[in-house]
Protein backbone atom coordinates (compact mmCIF):
# COMPACT_ATOMS: atom_id res chain seq x y z
CA UNK A 1 0.00 0.00 0.00
CA UNK A 2 3.01 2.27 1.04
CA UNK A 3 4.05 1.78 -2.29
CA UNK A 4 0.68 2.46 -4.08
CA UNK A 5 0.33 5.61 -2.32
CA UNK A 6 3.79 6.45 -3.37
CA UNK A 7 3.09 6.52 -6.84
CA UNK A 8 -0.15 8.85 -6.17
CA UNK A 9 1.97 11.38 -4.31
CA UNK A 10 4.43 10.72 -7.87
CA UNK A 11 1.94 11.91 -10.08
CA UNK A 12 1.17 14.96 -7.62
CA UNK A 13 3.81 15.81 -8.50
CA UNK A 14 3.71 15.63 -12.01
CA UNK A 15 0.71 17.79 -11.49
CA UNK A 16 2.71 20.40 -9.51
CA UNK A 17 4.96 20.62 -12.63
CA UNK A 18 2.58 21.07 -15.55
CA UNK A 19 1.67 24.95 -14.83
CA UNK A 20 4.53 25.52 -14.10
CA UNK A 21 6.70 25.52 -17.64
CA UNK A 22 3.44 26.18 -19.71
CA UNK A 23 3.31 29.69 -19.61
CA UNK A 24 6.47 30.35 -20.07
CA UNK A 25 6.20 28.88 -23.68
CA UNK A 26 3.39 29.85 -24.66
CA UNK A 27 3.87 33.44 -23.78
CA UNK A 28 5.90 33.69 -27.00
CA UNK A 29 2.88 33.50 -28.85
CA UNK A 30 0.44 34.70 -26.14
CA UNK A 31 1.76 38.42 -26.31
CA UNK A 32 1.96 38.34 -29.92
CA UNK A 33 -1.75 37.74 -30.70
CA UNK A 34 -2.39 40.00 -27.29
CA UNK A 35 -0.48 43.19 -28.67
CA UNK A 36 1.30 43.07 -25.06
CA UNK A 37 4.87 44.29 -24.27
CA UNK A 38 6.68 41.32 -23.69
CA UNK A 39 7.23 42.33 -19.63
CA UNK A 40 3.65 42.10 -19.20
CA UNK A 41 3.90 38.23 -18.96
CA UNK A 42 4.81 39.66 -15.45
CA UNK A 43 1.61 40.55 -14.33
CA UNK A 44 0.69 36.80 -14.40
CA UNK A 45 3.77 35.52 -12.83
CA UNK A 46 3.18 38.06 -10.39
CA UNK A 47 0.60 36.85 -9.12
CA UNK A 48 0.46 33.07 -9.48
CA UNK A 49 3.84 33.63 -7.18
CA UNK A 50 1.94 35.27 -4.59
CA UNK A 51 -0.52 32.88 -4.19
CA UNK A 52 2.08 30.75 -3.64
CA UNK A 53 3.80 32.34 -1.27
CA UNK A 54 0.79 33.01 0.89
CA UNK A 55 -0.64 29.19 0.84
CA UNK A 56 3.26 27.46 1.63
CA UNK A 57 3.30 30.15 4.53
CA UNK A 58 -0.07 28.76 5.51
CA UNK A 59 0.49 25.44 4.65
CA UNK A 60 1.50 24.14 8.00
CA UNK A 61 -1.77 25.22 9.28
CA UNK A 62 -3.63 23.60 6.67
CA UNK A 63 -1.99 20.59 6.69
CA UNK A 64 -2.45 20.20 10.08
CA UNK A 65 -6.02 21.10 9.81
CA UNK A 66 -7.27 19.37 6.71
CA UNK A 67 -4.68 16.75 6.14
CA UNK A 68 -2.45 16.08 3.40
CA UNK A 69 -4.72 13.67 1.40
CA UNK A 70 -7.47 16.45 0.89
CA UNK A 71 -4.79 19.46 0.16
CA UNK A 72 -3.35 17.89 -2.34
CA UNK A 73 -6.93 16.74 -4.05
CA UNK A 74 -8.09 20.50 -3.83
CA UNK A 75 -5.10 22.24 -5.44
CA UNK A 76 -4.80 19.62 -8.00
CA UNK A 77 -8.12 20.40 -8.68
CA UNK A 78 -7.44 24.06 -8.53
CA UNK A 79 -4.27 23.96 -11.05
CA UNK A 80 -6.78 22.17 -13.33
CA UNK A 81 -9.05 24.66 -13.41
CA UNK A 82 -6.45 27.77 -13.94
CA UNK A 83 -5.74 25.57 -16.90
CA UNK A 84 -9.00 25.62 -18.24
CA UNK A 85 -9.24 29.08 -17.83
CA UNK A 86 -6.31 30.44 -19.61
CA UNK A 87 -7.63 28.52 -22.47
CA UNK A 88 -10.57 30.40 -22.63
CA UNK A 89 -8.86 33.97 -21.88
CA UNK A 90 -9.88 36.10 -24.24
CA UNK A 91 -6.90 39.31 -22.75
CA UNK A 92 -4.65 39.24 -20.26
CA UNK A 93 -7.03 40.72 -17.29
CA UNK A 94 -8.49 37.31 -17.69
CA UNK A 95 -5.06 35.37 -17.34
CA UNK A 96 -4.36 37.34 -14.32
CA UNK A 97 -7.70 36.00 -12.40
CA UNK A 98 -7.33 32.57 -13.47
CA UNK A 99 -3.37 33.16 -11.93
CA UNK A 100 -4.93 33.57 -8.68
CA UNK A 101 -6.28 29.66 -8.51
CA UNK A 102 -2.86 28.13 -10.48
CA UNK A 103 -0.54 30.36 -7.67
CA UNK A 104 -2.91 29.29 -4.65
CA UNK A 105 -3.32 25.38 -5.98
CA UNK A 106 0.56 24.89 -6.00
CA UNK A 107 1.86 26.30 -2.73
CA UNK A 108 0.03 23.90 -0.15
CA UNK A 109 0.65 20.96 -2.42
CA UNK A 110 4.42 21.16 -2.70
CA UNK A 111 5.17 22.09 1.27
CA UNK A 112 3.00 18.94 2.18
CA UNK A 113 4.32 16.34 -0.28
CA UNK A 114 8.00 17.72 0.17
CA UNK A 115 7.46 17.31 4.12
CA UNK A 116 5.41 14.08 3.86
CA UNK A 117 7.94 12.18 1.64
CA UNK A 118 10.76 13.97 3.81
CA UNK A 119 9.36 12.19 6.67
CA UNK A 120 8.27 9.01 5.48
CA UNK A 121 10.58 7.64 2.40
CA UNK A 122 14.41 7.97 1.81
CA UNK A 123 16.25 10.44 -0.21
CA UNK A 124 15.55 8.30 -2.86
CA UNK A 125 11.99 8.93 -3.35
CA UNK A 126 12.79 12.30 -2.83
CA UNK A 127 14.54 12.93 -5.62
CA UNK A 128 12.22 10.49 -7.59
CA UNK A 129 9.42 12.89 -6.39
CA UNK A 130 10.94 15.85 -7.91
CA UNK A 131 12.06 13.82 -11.26
CA UNK A 132 8.62 13.74 -11.35
CA UNK A 133 8.18 17.43 -11.23
CA UNK A 134 10.83 17.49 -13.77
CA UNK A 135 8.74 15.50 -16.42
CA UNK A 136 5.57 17.60 -15.35
CA UNK A 137 7.81 20.92 -16.85
CA UNK A 138 8.82 18.71 -19.74
CA UNK A 139 5.78 17.69 -20.80
CA UNK A 140 3.80 20.77 -21.15
CA UNK A 141 6.36 22.61 -23.07
CA UNK A 142 6.53 19.92 -25.45
CA UNK A 143 2.73 20.10 -25.57
CA UNK A 144 2.67 23.49 -26.92
CA UNK A 145 5.15 23.22 -29.18
CA UNK A 146 3.38 20.95 -31.04
CA UNK A 147 0.10 22.68 -31.20
CA UNK A 148 2.09 25.61 -32.19
CA UNK A 149 4.10 23.82 -35.01
CA UNK A 150 0.71 22.38 -36.09
CA UNK A 151 -2.03 24.97 -35.35
CA UNK A 152 0.15 27.65 -33.86
CA UNK A 153 -2.78 28.05 -31.53
CA UNK A 154 -1.33 28.16 -27.82
CA UNK A 155 -4.93 27.90 -26.53
CA UNK A 156 -5.13 23.91 -27.71
CA UNK A 157 -1.82 23.14 -26.22
CA UNK A 158 -3.34 24.95 -22.77
CA UNK A 159 -6.41 22.69 -23.34
CA UNK A 160 -4.31 19.06 -23.80
CA UNK A 161 -2.74 19.85 -21.00
CA UNK A 162 -5.96 20.79 -18.57
CA UNK A 163 -7.00 17.24 -19.86
CA UNK A 164 -4.02 15.68 -18.29
CA UNK A 165 -3.93 17.67 -15.05
CA UNK A 166 -8.15 16.45 -14.90
CA UNK A 167 -6.71 12.95 -14.88
CA UNK A 168 -4.29 13.83 -12.26
CA UNK A 169 -7.20 15.29 -10.03
CA UNK A 170 -9.08 12.48 -10.59
CA UNK A 171 -6.75 10.07 -9.45
CA UNK A 172 -5.56 12.48 -6.06
CA UNK A 173 -9.81 12.10 -5.38
CA UNK A 174 -10.09 8.49 -6.04
CA UNK A 175 -6.71 7.76 -4.16
CA UNK A 176 -8.17 9.62 -0.96
CA UNK A 177 -9.22 6.54 0.89
CA UNK A 178 -5.83 4.78 0.14
CA UNK A 179 -4.07 7.34 2.58
CA UNK A 180 -5.94 6.19 5.50
CA UNK A 181 -5.26 2.77 4.86
CA UNK A 182 -1.44 3.50 4.83
CA UNK A 183 -2.13 6.22 7.44
CA UNK A 184 -1.81 9.48 6.56
CA UNK A 185 -0.78 10.92 9.58
CA UNK A 186 1.58 8.46 10.71
CA UNK A 187 4.18 11.47 10.84
CA UNK A 188 2.07 13.98 13.18
CA UNK A 189 1.43 10.41 15.42
CA UNK A 190 5.33 9.54 15.57
CA UNK A 191 6.32 13.60 15.99
CA UNK A 192 4.12 16.07 17.16
CA UNK A 193 4.40 19.04 14.85
CA UNK A 194 5.04 22.33 16.24
CA UNK A 195 3.98 25.36 14.42
CA UNK A 196 7.26 27.91 14.40
CA UNK A 197 6.57 31.46 13.25
CA UNK A 198 8.58 33.04 10.56
CA UNK A 199 10.89 35.19 13.27
CA UNK A 200 11.39 32.02 15.28
CA UNK A 201 12.74 29.79 12.43
CA UNK A 202 15.42 32.41 11.30
CA UNK A 203 16.92 32.21 14.53
CA UNK A 204 17.76 28.77 14.33
CA UNK A 205 21.37 28.25 13.07
CA UNK A 206 21.60 27.56 9.27
CA UNK A 207 18.14 28.08 8.28
CA UNK A 208 18.59 31.36 7.01
CA UNK A 209 21.63 29.41 4.58
CA UNK A 210 19.22 27.14 3.90
CA UNK A 211 16.53 30.09 2.12
CA UNK A 212 19.67 31.87 0.28
CA UNK A 213 20.00 28.35 -1.26
CA UNK A 214 16.57 27.91 -2.25
CA UNK A 215 15.79 30.95 -3.23
CA UNK A 216 19.05 31.09 -5.56
CA UNK A 217 18.40 28.07 -7.04
CA UNK A 218 14.74 28.18 -7.79
CA UNK A 219 15.68 31.77 -9.16
CA UNK A 220 17.93 30.00 -11.64
CA UNK A 221 14.98 27.47 -12.83
CA UNK A 222 12.23 30.47 -12.41
CA UNK A 223 13.57 32.66 -14.81
CA UNK A 224 14.24 29.10 -17.32
CA UNK A 225 10.94 28.80 -16.85
CA UNK A 226 9.81 32.05 -17.47
CA UNK A 227 12.04 33.50 -20.26
CA UNK A 228 14.12 30.66 -21.26
CA UNK A 229 12.20 30.09 -24.37
CA UNK A 230 12.23 34.50 -25.11
CA UNK A 231 16.01 34.23 -24.53
CA UNK A 232 16.52 31.75 -27.56
CA UNK A 233 14.01 33.74 -29.66
CA UNK A 234 15.24 37.19 -29.18
CA UNK A 235 18.74 36.30 -29.01
CA UNK A 236 19.19 33.30 -31.15
CA UNK A 237 16.98 34.30 -33.92
CA UNK A 238 14.55 31.16 -33.47
CA UNK A 239 10.77 30.85 -33.91
CA UNK A 240 8.20 30.45 -31.07
CA UNK A 241 7.27 27.12 -32.04
CA UNK A 242 11.30 26.37 -32.12
CA UNK A 243 12.21 27.91 -29.20
CA UNK A 244 9.38 25.85 -26.57
CA UNK A 245 10.57 22.82 -28.71
CA UNK A 246 13.99 23.19 -27.63
CA UNK A 247 13.55 24.94 -24.18
CA UNK A 248 11.96 21.39 -23.66
CA UNK A 249 15.23 19.93 -23.31
CA UNK A 250 16.33 22.28 -20.19
CA UNK A 251 13.02 20.66 -18.30
CA UNK A 252 14.34 17.25 -19.52
CA UNK A 253 17.76 17.88 -18.28
CA UNK A 254 15.66 18.90 -14.41
CA UNK A 255 14.08 15.16 -14.57
CA UNK A 256 17.08 13.63 -15.59
CA UNK A 257 19.31 14.99 -12.97
CA UNK A 258 16.46 14.32 -10.18
CA UNK A 259 16.62 10.71 -11.54
CA UNK A 260 20.04 10.17 -11.72
CA UNK A 261 20.49 11.44 -8.12
CA UNK A 262 17.99 9.51 -6.78
CA UNK A 263 19.52 6.60 -8.20
CA UNK A 264 22.90 7.67 -6.16
CA UNK A 265 21.31 8.39 -3.62
CA UNK A 266 21.72 5.58 -1.99
CA UNK A 267 25.64 5.76 -2.44
CA UNK A 268 26.03 9.55 -1.90
CA UNK A 269 25.20 11.97 0.28
CA UNK A 270 22.66 14.58 -0.06
CA UNK A 271 25.60 17.05 0.43
CA UNK A 272 27.47 15.36 -1.51
CA UNK A 273 24.87 15.18 -4.47
CA UNK A 274 24.22 19.28 -4.04
CA UNK A 275 28.20 20.06 -4.23
CA UNK A 276 28.30 17.57 -7.66
CA UNK A 277 25.31 19.30 -9.02
CA UNK A 278 26.58 22.62 -8.68
CA UNK A 279 29.82 22.08 -10.15
CA UNK A 280 27.77 20.75 -13.34
CA UNK A 281 26.02 24.16 -13.02
CA UNK A 282 29.08 25.99 -13.32
CA UNK A 283 29.75 24.28 -16.36
CA UNK A 284 26.58 25.05 -17.77
CA UNK A 285 26.81 28.77 -16.85
CA UNK A 286 29.78 28.91 -19.08
CA UNK A 287 28.21 26.96 -21.71
CA UNK A 288 25.74 30.09 -22.36
CA UNK A 289 28.70 32.52 -22.81
CA UNK A 290 29.47 30.74 -26.13
CA UNK A 291 28.43 33.22 -29.03
CA UNK A 292 26.25 32.64 -31.91
CA UNK A 293 25.81 28.85 -31.13
CA UNK A 294 22.26 27.61 -30.39
CA UNK A 295 23.16 24.26 -29.85
CA UNK A 296 26.10 25.21 -27.43
CA UNK A 297 23.63 27.36 -25.89
CA UNK A 298 20.26 24.59 -25.84
CA UNK A 299 23.14 22.01 -24.32
CA UNK A 300 24.13 24.85 -21.52
CA UNK A 301 20.07 25.06 -21.00
CA UNK A 302 20.30 21.44 -20.47
CA UNK A 303 22.69 21.20 -18.04
CA UNK A 304 21.41 24.09 -15.85
CA UNK A 305 18.45 21.46 -15.08
CA UNK A 306 20.81 18.79 -14.92
CA UNK A 307 22.84 20.67 -12.73
CA UNK A 308 20.58 22.04 -10.55
CA UNK A 309 17.66 19.65 -10.32
CA UNK A 310 19.37 17.51 -7.58
CA UNK A 311 19.52 21.20 -5.44
CA UNK A 312 15.69 21.29 -4.42
CA UNK A 313 14.85 17.92 -3.36
CA UNK A 314 18.09 16.95 -1.78
CA UNK A 315 17.97 19.92 0.54
CA UNK A 316 14.16 19.38 1.13
CA UNK A 317 15.27 15.74 2.36
CA UNK A 318 18.02 17.65 4.56
CA UNK A 319 15.22 19.61 6.55
CA UNK A 320 13.92 17.16 8.88
CA UNK A 321 17.54 15.63 9.28
CA UNK A 322 19.22 19.16 9.94
CA UNK A 323 16.70 20.84 12.10
CA UNK A 324 14.29 18.42 13.67
CA UNK A 325 11.37 16.35 12.71
CA UNK A 326 9.12 18.19 14.74
CA UNK A 327 9.62 21.68 12.75
CA UNK A 328 9.98 20.05 9.60
CA UNK A 329 6.54 21.45 8.00
CA UNK A 330 6.79 24.82 9.48
CA UNK A 331 10.42 25.12 8.10
CA UNK A 332 9.77 23.49 5.31
CA UNK A 333 7.08 25.71 4.30
CA UNK A 334 8.94 28.87 4.84
CA UNK A 335 12.04 27.36 2.74
CA UNK A 336 8.83 27.02 0.23
CA UNK A 337 7.25 30.29 0.81
CA UNK A 338 11.14 32.28 0.42
CA UNK A 339 11.83 30.24 -2.58
CA UNK A 340 8.47 31.29 -4.54
CA UNK A 341 9.51 35.07 -3.19
CA UNK A 342 12.43 34.50 -5.48
CA UNK A 343 10.51 32.77 -8.15
CA UNK A 344 8.14 35.75 -8.21
CA UNK A 345 11.08 38.56 -7.80
CA UNK A 346 13.64 37.73 -9.84
CA UNK A 347 11.89 37.01 -13.45
CA UNK A 348 10.62 40.27 -13.18
CA UNK A 349 13.63 41.97 -12.38
CA UNK A 350 14.80 40.30 -15.56
CA UNK A 351 12.05 40.91 -17.62
CA UNK A 352 12.84 44.48 -17.15
CA UNK A 353 16.29 44.51 -17.64
CA UNK A 354 15.57 42.32 -20.95
CA UNK A 355 12.80 44.98 -22.01
CA UNK A 356 15.14 48.00 -21.21
CA UNK A 357 18.63 46.91 -22.19
CA UNK A 358 19.24 43.14 -23.58
CA UNK A 359 17.40 39.72 -23.52
CA UNK A 360 21.42 39.10 -24.12
CA UNK A 361 21.64 39.19 -20.04
CA UNK A 362 20.46 35.87 -19.71
CA UNK A 363 23.83 34.37 -19.22
CA UNK A 364 24.84 37.10 -17.08
CA UNK A 365 22.02 36.92 -14.29
CA UNK A 366 22.58 33.36 -14.28
CA UNK A 367 25.80 33.15 -13.20
CA UNK A 368 24.98 35.58 -10.58
CA UNK A 369 22.08 33.45 -9.35
CA UNK A 370 25.05 30.25 -9.16
CA UNK A 371 27.30 32.16 -7.35
CA UNK A 372 24.37 33.22 -5.28
CA UNK A 373 23.93 29.88 -4.60
CA UNK A 374 27.10 28.58 -4.16
CA UNK A 375 28.20 30.50 -1.10
CA UNK A 376 25.29 29.98 1.47
CA UNK A 377 25.94 26.27 0.26
CA UNK A 378 29.29 26.12 1.52
CA UNK A 379 27.72 28.02 4.68
CA UNK A 380 25.18 25.71 5.30
CA UNK A 381 27.69 22.64 5.00
CA UNK A 382 30.18 24.59 7.14
CA UNK A 383 27.68 25.76 10.29
CA UNK A 384 25.99 22.09 10.07
CA UNK A 385 29.43 20.80 10.46
CA UNK A 386 30.20 22.47 13.32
Amino acid sequence: MATVLLIVIFMGYIGLGIPDSLFGAAWPAIYGEFNLPISYANFVTTIVSLGTIASSFFSSRVVSRFGTAKVAAVSTAMTATALLGFSLSPNIIWLCLFAIPSGLGAGSVDAALNNYVALNYKATHMNFLHCFYGVGVSLSPYLMSLSLTNSNDWRTGYKNVFYIQLAITAVMIISLPLWKKVGEKKAEEDVAQKILKFRDIIKIPATRASIGIFMASCGIESICLVWGSSFLVESKGLTADEAAGLITLYFVGLALGRFVSGLLANKLSAKALIIAGEVILLAAVILLFVPSNTYITVAGMFLIGFGNGPVFPNMTHLTPLTFGKEVSQSIIGTQMAMAYVSILLLPIAFGQLAEHLSMGLFPIVQAVLFVATAIPTFMMFKGTKK
